[in-house]
């Protein structure tokens, strides 16, 4: 029986496989570099003797090494083996988590910076939208939410870990950086090597789902698998726009990291609410996580659907914090549906992008709209540090996270408006 024959009869497809390495990716190197980084900054700072912001820099370098990395990341996963990149990526991070407990001087921690920004940069932004995507026909924005939920679900699961490891002494921290860096070796690499493979040709494959597909095209995958390349998608409007909305969405998520201190800024007036402050982060946390998820399942269905969803959630959800702040259950709903629009930054943004420009040469246009997102995460803490340190701050970064979503909604309903009167081709890709 041939593999097209067992395909089409609904038996296990080895996509996914391909997903569950996409979720390893996602809960272990991504969520232990990114969603656990905080719980560091503290205890590392404090043992150094040094400001936080002295050492929280490092992650200011790790975000601009991503933003150099993924360009050069996504042409070499265009052409090579994504074996060999994505293994090298996770023994990066590994190492570098590692080196991290043996640190003496707090700039051996930039260094560091800059290698976890090169590991990281492709298994976050480019490992799991580019597989999904070479993998499967059909679910696409189902498997990318579902595999992206999980660097939330990766930070709710290692956070506590990590804290019990600092906590065991002064000097806990470097347990807790040994331990990250092991688990990411010995976890990750097993799935980079062994199961993941470039595309379904390299198993005798066809991409899960396309089997109705390819029945109305004579049986012929590069007349559905179509696309528009790198270097047509870089000079039309609608790549401008998907870039700036990969930078607008950016920009708006970081607003979850001040919600805390916007609680605590209601300790006289609302002491129910300020009390909220530790609780907010995990409510907008399982947000996110739950609306990867949804966001996209409705972007398989209608893409449209799934950017009115995504921003219309963040609408909501700033308009409650913002006009009701002192109704403690309010702000408690809020923050989980702003977890929606969160959602947006690793979902929508590639669903859009896909939606736009096609299958063809995915990977090599999402890396360049990666890099208007990752600027987006290097300017987005500072500017919003600043602005809630003036005069009526936290009124200030609401509205500027309004303008946000509406140039996001403005830009994205462009592209999408756009995809109809694009070059598709069904070559190879044009580099």
């Amino acid at each position: 029986m041939s593999s097209a024959n067992t395909q089409k009869k609904g038996g296990f497809h080895y996509a996914f496989m391909i997903v569950a390495a996409c979720i390893v990716f996602t809960c272990i190197p991504c969520a232990l570099t990114l969603s656990c980084a905080g719980i560091y900054f503290t205890p590392v700072s404090t043992y150094f003797g040094v400001p936080k912001a002295s050492f929280t820099l490092y992650f200011t370098i790790l975000n601009l090494a991503m933003m150099i990395t993924l360009p050069i990341a996504g042409k070499l996963m265009s052409k090579m083996d994504m074996r060999v990149i994505l293994t090298v990526c996770a023994i990066i991070d590994g190492l570098a988590m590692v080196a991290m407990s043996f640190f003496t001087e707090v700039w051996m921690f930039y260094v560091s910076g800059v290698f976890l920004g090169i590991g990281t940069a492709p298994l976050l932004y480019l490992a799991t939208p580019s597989l999904i995507n070479a993998w499967c026909y059909k679910k696409v924005g189902f498997f990318i939410g579902l595999a992206m939920a999980f660097t939330g679900i990766g930070g709710v699961i290692f956070n506590p870990i990590g804290t019990a490891l600092i906590n065991m002494g002064p000097e806990g921290w470097r347990t807790g950086y040994l331990v990250f860096g092991i688990l990411i070796l010995v976890l990750t690499t097993p799935f980079t090597a062994f199961v993941i493979r470039s595309n379904p040709a390299d198993k005798g494959l066809k991409p899960y789902g396309i089997e109705e597909a390819l029945e109305n095209a004579d049986g012929d995958t590069d007349a559905v698998m179509t696309g528009v390349s790198a270097n047509k998608a870089m000079k039309t409007g609608a790549f401008v726009c998907i870039a700036a909305f990969a930078f607008f969405i950016t920009l708006n998520q970081t607003v979850y990291q001040f919600m805390p201190s916007y609680c605590t800024s209601f300790a006289e007036s609302a002491p129910a609410v300020a009390a909220l402050s530790g609780v907010v982060a995990s409510a907008c946390m399982a947000g996110q996580a739950i609306g990867k998820v949804v966001l996209g399942v409705v972007n398989d269905k209608n893409a449209h659907a799934g950017l009115f969803l995504g921003l219309g959630c963040g609408f909501v959800a700033v308009a409650l914090m913002w006009f009701l702040p002192t109704i403690g259950f309010v702000m408690l709903i809020a923050a989980f549906i702003f977890g929606f629009v969160y959602a947006c930054t690793n979902v929508e943004a590639p669903l859009l992008t896909r939606s736009v420009f096609g299958s063809r040469d995915y990977t090599n246009i999402w890396s360049r709209v990666s890099m208007a997102g990752t600027l987006g995460g290097v300017i987005a803490p500072t500017l919003f540090g600043i602005l809630v340190d003036l005069p009526g701050g936290f009124n200030i970064m609401f509205a500027v996270s309004v303008c946000c979503m509406i140039a996001c909604l403005l830009c994205g309903l462009y592209a999408l408006g756009r995809r109809g009167k694009l070059d598709m081709t069904t070559g190879d890709s044009e580099q």
